[in-house]
């Protein structure tokens, strides 16, 4: 069986969420789709390649993830992690974003 993590942790560990109390709220209010499928348990598992659709800081973001982390270490290290597959500052631009463009902090 493929190697996993689960999503709130997953979400602290790449930076996303500030805390893991925050990604766990994420994960259970339904807003998130790994792979289409709407997520409603914090204890659902990611795996390398899976898609996320999230919604942070009022912009819906795809992120493709690319490797699982093994702790929450620098950004540099978090971003290595994920690949940003849609671009919300630029309408209609399905191109690779740049990783480091502000997803730390609140939804």
């Amino acid at each position: 069986m493929a190697e996993s993590i689960r999503i709130d942790k997953l979400l602290w560990f790449l930076r996303l969420a500030a805390n893991r109390s925050l990604a766990q709220q994420w994960a259970t209010s339904g807003h998130i789709r790994r792979n289409g499928l709407r997520v409603e348990r914090a204890s659902a598992a990611v795996r390398t390649g899976d898609v996320l659709v999230l919604v942070l800081r009022g912009t819906v973001r795809v992120i493709e993830v690319i490797a699982l982390p093994v702790r929450r270490g620098p950004a540099a290290e978090a971003q290595s992690c994920y690949r940003m597959i849609t671009t919300p500052d630029v309408p209609g631009d399905a191109g690779v974003a740049d990783c480091g463009s502000g997803l730390t902090g609140a939804p």
